[in-house]
């Protein structure tokens, strides 16, 4: 990619993530390095689909959407969706500077496989989140045997309108690819055999399928791995700020939340000494409105302010664990494992139809 081209780009993407505050300050940095990483290849394809990922990838009916669960502002999951098209963009194009030809020859390098893989299946991950919470017809969750309904943007809940978003996701990274690939022109002695209509067609749809297969497989991890938990006032999912896991109140009027909320308490309720002290005579309710701005406002869900705004005695928990028990993994692991798995996975299916050892990924 030429860097008169890549550069104001780039600068453009970070300052539209800024301004519309859709990556944290972490997540601009990470997205600043993924971008150089792609640009520094000399197929536009790389930085291409970076780019059409990200435009295609930006919140679609956010305003709905807000109606659907409790979302936190910003996003540090840029290494989550291209930190492995990153490192296989920077080694392909090492592969590239050391050989003669710079074009796709049938079969083709393992490394462009995975690069197309991790775009379609983020790209079908990101559609069939952003797309499929929209459905009309609540999500069952994948990993329940009988699967149950669950509460709209719940890890592991799926719809026939989400997993049909999340085909079309694909297959746009895989249309853009198709018109980006410089494919090798058929050179007597050399490339007998070219890339022709057929085999591009059967190409893009194995990619395509394979791409959606992506958000299926994050959808199974997301249930097993990724904890979703529900606000209980409002019955909505509670997202995570920059993808990271929701603290929960695990043991209701037990836990450390409510244990340190009736400490404060005793304090307000005390003779009005001291700097956090207020006079006896003050009402409940205003006792119970300082005790929420000194605890962070996370009791009862406020339409206005998104979060919870306690009533006198509730020892209610506020938030509650929907599905995923085991919760080891936030989304940007989960996205990043997923992305991972199809990446490898379609290199290593390519490999085997083709009789590539996977080997030469490392090789020049």
């Amino acid at each position: 990619m030429k860097t008169i081209i890549a550069a104001p780009v780039t600068l453009a993407m970070i300052y539209r993530s800024w301004s519309h505050k859709s990556l944290t300050p972490a997540g601009i940095v990470a997205a600043t390095l993924t971008a150089t990483a792609h640009a520094v290849h000399p197929w536009n394809l790389p930085f291409a689909l970076l780019i059409v990922f990200f435009l295609a990838g930006t919140r679609i009916k956010h305003a709905e959407k807000a109606k659907l669960t409790l979302q936190a502002s910003g996003s540090a999951g840029v290494f989550a969706n291209s930190g492995v098209a990153s490192v296989l963009t920077l080694l392909h194009a090492y592969q590239l500077s050391q050989r003669d030809e710079a074009c796709y020859a049938w079969p083709g390098d393992l490394l462009v496989v995975g690069i197309v893989a991790n775009y379609a299946a983020v790209a079908a991950d990101t559609f069939s989140s952003e797309l499929g919470i929209l459905s009309k017809s609540r999500p069952r969750l994948i990993t329940s045997w009988n699967l149950r309904k669950v509460p709209p943007g719940t890890n592991g809940g799926v719809t026939a309108w989400g997993l049909a978003a999340g085909f079309l996701g694909s297959l746009v990274i895989v249309a853009a690819s198709m018109a980006l690939i410089p494919f090798c022109a058929p050179i007597p002695g050399k490339y007998n055999v070219s890339w022709g209509f057929r085999s591009r067609q059967r190409f893009s749809i194995a990619m395509a399928i394979w791409g959606a297969l992506g958000s299926v497989l994050d959808s199974f991890l997301g249930g097993w791995f990724q904890q979703s938990v529900l606000d209980t006032r409002s019955g909505r999912i509670v997202e995570g700020e920059g993808g990271k896991r929701v603290l929960v109140s695990k043991d209701g009027p037990n836990s450390m939340h409510y244990k340190k909320r009736a400490e404060i308490k005793a304090t307000l309720l005390g003779s009005g000494e001291g700097k956090d002290a207020i006079p006896i005579q003050q009402s409940n309710e205003a006792i119970e409105g300082d005790l929420d701005k000194k605890m962070g406002g996370m009791d009862r869900y406020d339409a206005n302010q998104k979060f919870r705004k306690s009533s006198f005695d509730d020892e209610k928990a506020s938030r509650v664990v929907e599905n995923g028990s085991l919760g080891f993994l936030d989304n940007n692991e989960v996205n990043f494992l997923m992305a991972l798995t199809m990446s490898v996975g379609a290199m290593g299916v390519a490999s085997w139809l083709w009789g590539i050892p996977m080997s030469s990924i490392l090789l020049v």
